[in-house]
């Protein structure tokens, strides 16, 4: 138990080292109702590796604060809303219930931060490919994106969102 708990962290971990990835290519835009999705990516993965994060910037043009509830995807077992912090120099990561996106304004989900936490991930995220990926709104219901995979450890990249 405490081996398959020390190797999970060391892959969070390593997901958090590798630093920001901006999805590479072309930026991939996905707009329902008051939603939008911009950049969303994920990095590839190991042969055994179990989790990868999910990141990208979620807008909300509405009028009303929305809620991200969820997230599904068919490579893995399950998908959770994961908040990451540091309290000195320790890495604390926990479930959340939701992530707020508020009225007219925008969150990003990003290393060492709010995240999706991709669960018994079934076979091996390939660089190049994508990952198709169902989010639930409170609000805006469900929309459906496909997720970059980039190469381990690309390049850092997102500019920073401010979470009103």
């Amino acid at each position: 138990m405490k081996s398959a708990l020390l190797k999970t962290l060391l892959i969070v971990t390593g997901l958090v080292i590798t630093g920001t990835a901006l999805a590479q290519g072309v930026t991939k835009t996905v707009t329902t109702n008051a939603i939008k999705i911009e950049d969303a990516y994920t990095r590839a993965t190991v042969p055994g590796q179990q989790v990868a994060g999910g990141f990208m910037k979620i807008e909300n043009k509405g009028s009303v604060v929305d809620q991200l509830l969820s997230a599904s995807s068919p490579v893995a077992g399950e998908v959770q809303l994961h908040e990451m912090s540091m309290d000195g120099n320790v890495m604390k990561m926990r479930q959340v219930k939701d992530i707020a996106v508020p009225a007219g304004g925008a969150v990003e989900l990003k290393p060492g931060g709010l995240h999706l936490m991709f669960m018994n991930i079934k076979a091996p995220l390939t660089a190049g490919e994508s990952v198709p990926i169902k989010l639930k709104f409170a609000k805006a219901g469900e929309v459906e994106v496909k997720m970059t995979v980039n190469a381990m450890g690309a390049a850092a990249g997102h500019g920073g969102v401010t979470k009103h």
